[in-house]
C-alpha cells in the first residue's frame, strides 16, 4: 500500500484556506474514486485503488501542528515503508501554482511536516509541495493570517490548476514510481 496524507486543519473555518491544499487534493482523489471517508487514525481515512495498487488516503484531524499523531499510527498499522508515504502540503517558498515532488529534506518551518518527521523518526518520506506563494508586500497581517485565508478571485484559477496537477502527481507516483513522477511533475512551465 501507498499512504497518501493530505495535511490541513479540520472544520469549515479552514476548508478553503491555503493551508488546506493537502486536504483538497485528497478530497479530489476520494471523490474521483467514488469512495468515502471513515473516522480512523485520529483523522478521516479512505482506501482506493489506482492501477491495481492499494492507496490509503488520510486527512489528519489533529490540526496541522500535530499531524504526526495521525500519520504514525496509520503507517504502523499498514506496515507502510517510508518510501511509500506521500505527504501533500502547502509551500510558502514555491510560487502560487507550482507543484514539486521530493524525497526527504528539512521541514522548512512547516509545523505539520515537522510533526510527521518527529513521529515517524525520519524525514525520508515523499513530499508533494503545492506552492501558495508568500504574502504580497501590501498584505496586512502575519504569514499565519495569510495561510489561513482562501485564495483571492485572481489567484483561484492558478490554485485550481495546481490542485489538479497535484492529483496527477499522486497518480504518477502510484503508477510510474517516484523518479518518473518527479521528472514530469517538477518540470517548469515554458
Amino acid at each position: 500500500m501507498i499512504l497518501v496524507v493530505g495535511l490541513g486543519n479540520p472544520g469549515a473555518r479552514y476548508e478553503s484556506t491555503r493551508h488546506n491544499v493537502g486536504f483538497q487534493v485528497v478530497d479530489r482523489l476520494v471523490s474521483q474514486a467514488s469512495a468515502a471517508f471513515r473516522a480512523r487514525f485520529e483523522g478521516q481515512f479512505a482506501q482506493i485503488e489506482i492501477a491495481g495498487r492499494a492507496v490509503g488516503l488520510l486527512k489528519p484531524e489533529t490540526f496541522m501542528n500535530e499531524s504526526g499523531r495521525s500519520v504514525q499510527p496509520a503507517v504502523s498499522f499498514y506496515k507502510v515503508q517510508l518510501a511509500d508515504v506521500l505527504v501533500i502540503h502547502d509551500e510558502l517558498d514555491l510560487p502560487l501554482g507550482d507543484v514539486r515532488l521530493k524525497l526527504g529534506g528539512s521541514d522548512a518551518g512547516h509545523r505539520g511536516i515537522r510533526s510527521v518527521t518527529q513521529l515517524l523518526g525520519s524525514d525520508q518520506y515523499l513530499r508533494l509541495r503545492v506552492g501558495i506563494g508568500r504574502p504580497p508586500p501590501d498584505f496586512r497581517g502575519s504569514v499565519r493570517d495569510f495561510v489561513l485565508q482562501g485564495a483571492s478571485p485572481t489567484e483561484s484559477p492558478e490554485l485550481e490548476r495546481a490542485l489538479e496537477k497535484a492529483v496527477g502527481a499522486v497518480r504518477l507516483v502510484t503508477t510510474d514510481g517516484l523518479a518518473a513522477a518527479m521528472n514530469q511533475t517538477n518540470q517548469r512551465p515554458r
